[in-house]
């Protein structure tokens, strides 16, 4: 048997510095082996992975889209290559002498496959250590320390569901985004993607359009008026009873709610007929499962993505258990008592923590589904400062812990009181109901603060008393369309109907935002998306059905159970996607010129002001997006769009032109660019503010500088005499732009301001507009080292100082002898560093 270190393989970096701290209690030192961060003490190492380090893909034969049929894809072989070369390389390194190697993946589906890929690549070196598994939930010094004192063997049939899932999802992906694009001749960057759940997230939310679209609305009126006891004034609505003796608000006759208002106008007071009181109990919520924690995180804006990232890396340091879980029940062998008094030290909730702790009997609520791979999630009793945290991180973390208080808190009480008027006029007489709420206990909501405790009020009266009546309203309304999805009710539908799992439901509406076929929040579909839907449903309606990807994850459980094979699962995926082929391939003439007219449409912005043709988005030689019109060569119109982005069409037209509006969709920095003809004569239209000399031109010719708005709705700072002289400097779109009393000592120029109609927002004072560019330079040409997340101008002087020159450089450095050399900079810091560029 081999003598050499022990060997943890973890799924990430930063879990592999956690886990390493935990073991060695705090005395792992780290090095760098090919490039990768490894922790060692002892007789032991631990590195961590990035995920998946090897991947399933065709053989490069297959790499070619022109001279490979789509349709060959469903039967090729799939084979396995690294994707990340420098740490497979390591990992080989270490594993070759090791003695035990330790798997320490996560503790799902897709962790359990990464544990399998790290299992394999041991393998090939080293065909003698045993390998064992540790599972925990948690990253806390308990659970780590309680797993590696009873590891388990990997479970190979929940890895082998892991990778069922990986070549189905690739045979799918793969020969039906290659079919669609060949066949809409929509190649490059704007190829049409298509996935086994891509394709049923998109029809939920087109045919949820489709609803909209269709919707009819219909008139109905209500009517209100106020009610007064002395000085005490509260709202009262008209209601009667319908045909099947249920209360009704809405009025669907308008001459019959002209009646009850002509009634409720000529009245001055309304008798009580009725008063009931009642109390009612609010339950504490249920534990966090992955799905309801996505919701609770959209409450205070969180996207799905954003919320998982932010609970994966909580999860990693230590501070929560893992986010992907179905279960809503907390284990036995979970202390509430424990976890309250650890929390009860915490700087924000500390108090609320403390006093849960008064009750005598701590009996935490329990929801519907029962698992048993993780517990929901819940805060640790490892407590992080608000330091420790970014705003985001603590915004989220304190939802977390404040949900589990809420499970463990009393209910509340709410008082509930409904009053009945009647007002007797000639012809009818009208009823008059409102409904009063007060919280009489707050119960969870004291430790809860996300949900509505608005109280509503209405005085106490006595039946027969009569009411002052005063103010009746009558108001007009219409019924409204469905709601299109949230996030994270579009969330919860997916696994209503089985679409995705807990771990993938997240990626996939980011991906449908990635490439162009849904915008906004909620998400509404673009064009494309319509017609992709609309040609699957035509031509092959398995690629948008959610029965079929829904069979395949209970295919994965049956899997993970032991009750299939990969190759059964994998077989019977290759069937049906042949079966889908068999029709797409006749119909792909047609197909595609489905798919064409779908993509011209998605690209046509209205008339051309010029001719008889539409004017479309285009895209030049140099990868700019620019309007022009479709009859080019006869018509040479042409309107320019934002550089920043791809543009995408919305639903609104403009008024004036007809065109309609352009959004440009640049990640974070997406904004609504607006009618692009607007945009083009506001520009012409808007008189340029002079600032000073042009300093190129201003002695000899009297050229100025000036803030010029573009026609493609930016700005920059030009020279006057453009384009004689093509002096420039950028300047931010957004805002209004002032001169400030300011002059630059250098260059002889007033100071920029930029203000803002959102009060919210500091106005930002740019300063001299060619200092300011001299600055913006430095810091863009600066160095490489600068895009790491927390290296600036002088951190990255220092760096260079100690022989460091660019990210290669900083990746390849050891920590420990960099952090000496370098004031003020821990080892720890060096690693997140290199982390980062990894």
């Amino acid at each position: 048997m081999k003598r050499g270190p022990e060997l943890i393989v973890t799924e990430k970096d930063n879990a592999a510095r956690r886990i390493a701290d935990i073991l060695s209690g705090g005395s792992a030192d780290a090095e760098r082996v090919n490039g990768v961060n490894v922790y060692k003490w002892g007789g032991k190492r631990c590195i961590g992975l990035s995920g998946h380090v090897v991947g399933v893909d065709f053989p490069p034969e297959y790499s070619d889209w022109r001279d490979v049929e789509p349709v060959e894809l469903v039967t090729a072989d799939v084979e396995k290559r690294p994707t990340q070369e420098n740490i497979v390389a390591a990992l080989r390194r270490l594993a070759r002498n090791a003695s035990h190697v330790h798997i320490a993946t996560d503790y799902d589906r897709e962790g359990e496959l990464i544990g399998k890929e790290a299992y394999e690549l041991v393998r090939e070196v080293n065909e003698e250590a045993p390998i064992d598994r540790v599972r925990f939930s948690s990253i806390t010094d308990r659970e780590v320390t309680e797993a590696f004192a009873d590891p388990d063997d990997l479970d190979f049939d929940l890895a082998a569901a892991g990778e069922a899932r990986q070549i189905v999802d690739l045979m799918w992906g793969a020969s039906l985004t290659r079919f669609l694009s060949l066949s809409a001749r929509q190649l490059g960057d704007d190829f049409i993607s298509v996935g086994r759940v891509q394709g049923p997230t998109l029809k939920l939310i087109v045919d949820r359009e489709r609803e909209i679209d269709a919707f009819d609305p219909e008139d109905y009126w209500e009517l209100f008026a106020n009610l007064a006891k002395e000085d005490e004034s509260f709202e009262a609505q008209y209601f009667y009873l319908d045909e099947d003796d249920t209360e009704a608000e809405r009025v669907w006759d308008e001459a019959a709610a002209e009646a009850v208002y002509d009634v409720l106008a000529a009245a001055s007071s309304a008798t009580v007929e009725e008063v009931r009181r009642r109390t009612r109990t609010d339950d504490p919520p249920a534990p966090f499962n992955t799905t309801q924690f996505i919701r609770a995180a959209s409450g205070v804006g969180y996207s799905a993505q954003r919320a998982m990232s932010i609970a994966e890396d909580l999860y990693t340091a230590g501070y929560i258990t893992y986010p992907r879980t179905d279960n809503t029940v907390y284990p036995e062998d979970l202390e509430p008592r424990d976890l309250l008094d650890a929390l009860s030290a915490g700087p924000r909730f500390g108090d609320d923590a403390a006093s849960l702790l008064d009750a005598e009997d701590i009996t935490p609520t329990a929801g519907d589904e029962e698992t048993t791979d993780h517990p929901p999630i819940h805060p640790t009793d490892e407590l992080p400062s608000p330091s420790d945290l970014s705003e985001d991180e603590w915004e989220v973390y304190e939802l977390v812990v404040r949900r589990f208080l809420a499970t463990v808190a009393d209910a509340a009480t709410w008082e509930h009181l409904r009053v009945v008027a009647t007002v007797y006029g000639d012809e009818m007489d009208p009823s008059l109901k409102a409904n009063g709420k007060r919280l009489v206990d707050p119960g969870y909501h004291a430790v809860y603060p996300y949900r509505s405790t608005s109280e509503n009020f209405v005085p106490d009266v006595t039946e027969g008393e009569d009411l002052v009546l005063s103010e009746a309203r009558l108001e007009a309304k219409q019924t409204q369309p469905p709601r299109r999805y949230g996030q994270s009710r579009l969330i919860e539908t997916m696994e209503d109907m089985g679409i995705g799992t807990k771990a993938t439901r997240h990626d996939v509406i980011q991906k449908l935002y990635d490439r162009g076929y849904i915008e906004g929040d909620p998400p509404r579909p673009t064009r494309l998306a319509r017609g992709v839907v609309e040609a699957s449903e035509e031509f092959a309606d398995l690629i948008v059905s959610e029965e079929m990807t829904a069979q395949l994850e209970a295919d994965m459980q049956a899997i993970a159970r032991g009750e299939a094979t990969l190759e059964d699962v994998t077989d019977e995926s290759r069937e049906m996607l042949e079966r889908v082929f068999d029709r797409l391939t006749e119909s792909r003439e047609e197909l595609g010129d489905h798919l064409r007219d779908s993509l011209k449409a998605d690209k046509t912005v209205g008339p051309c002001p010029e001719s008889d043709h539409d004017l479309v988005i285009r895209r030049s030689r140099h990868g700019s997006y620019f309007v022009g019109c479709d009859g080019y060569p006869d018509c040479e119109f042409t309107l320019p769009l934002p550089s920043t982005g791809k543009p995408i069409l919305l639903d609104e037209t403009c008024p004036d032109h007809g065109l309609h509006e352009v959004k440009m969709l640049a990640g974070r920095k997406t904004f609504v660019h607006g009618c692009p003809l607007c945009a083009a004569e506001a520009a012409e239209e808007e008189p340029d503010l002079i600032v000073g000399p042009c300093p190129e031109c201003g002695e000899e010719e009297g050229g100025e500088l000036a803030i010029k708005r573009l026609r493609s709705g930016g700005r920059l700072v030009g020279c006057t005499r453009y384009p004689d002289c093509d002096y420039s400097l950028p300047m931010p779109r957004r805002g209004e732009a002032e001169l400030t009393d300011e002059t630059c000592e250098e260059h002889g120029l007033p100071g920029i301001r930029i203000t803002y109609e959102d009060e919210d927002r500091e106005p930002w004072d740019l300063g001299c507009p060619i200092c300011n560019y001299r600055e913006y330079q430095a810091r863009q040409a600066g160095t490489e080292l600068e895009t790491i997340d927390g290296i600036g101008e002088k951190t990255a002087e220092k760096l260079k100082d100690a022989g460091v020159e660019d990210v290669a450089g900083l990746k390849s450095a050891e920590p420990d002898s960099l952090a000496d050399e370098i004031d003020g900079v821990g080892p720890d810091t060096v690693r997140n560093w290199q982390a980062d560029a990894d």
